[in-house]
């Protein structure tokens, strides 16, 4: 692609080189900067794209292991089995929980 872009800017320069020089001179200057900003931002993305799915992979596999350990979990087990004792065990956590945090 850069190659092809390269041979563009080259035919514009042995065309139109006789009749504004320095414009042609900017003009070329700007065009291969503009290339070099568009390869350098796409190598950019191309790495944030990289980053981005190798955390959403660490992500998933964190997320298994963690559901992993839920499922063998003694407290899910006791919360399956006594739902009313786990809610009134939460009620009250949360009782003293705010009680405490009232006094300040």
């Amino acid at each position: 692609m850069a190659q092809a872009k390269k041979e563009t800017t080259q035919s514009t320069k042995q065309t139109d080189n006789s009749k504004h020089p320095i414009a042609d001179k900017v003009k070329d200057t700007l065009h291969d900067s503009v290339d070099s900003l568009s390869d350098k931002a796409a190598a950019t993305e191309q790495s944030l794209r990289e980053s981005a799915q190798s955390g959403s992979e660490n992500l998933a596999q964190k997320q298994a292991e963690m559901q992993a350990k839920w499922d063998q979990s003694s407290v899910r087990r006791y919360a399956s089995e006594n739902p009313v004792a786990a809610a009134g065990i939460a009620f009250a956590a949360g009782a003293l929980l705010t009680a405490f945090l009232k006094r300040k």
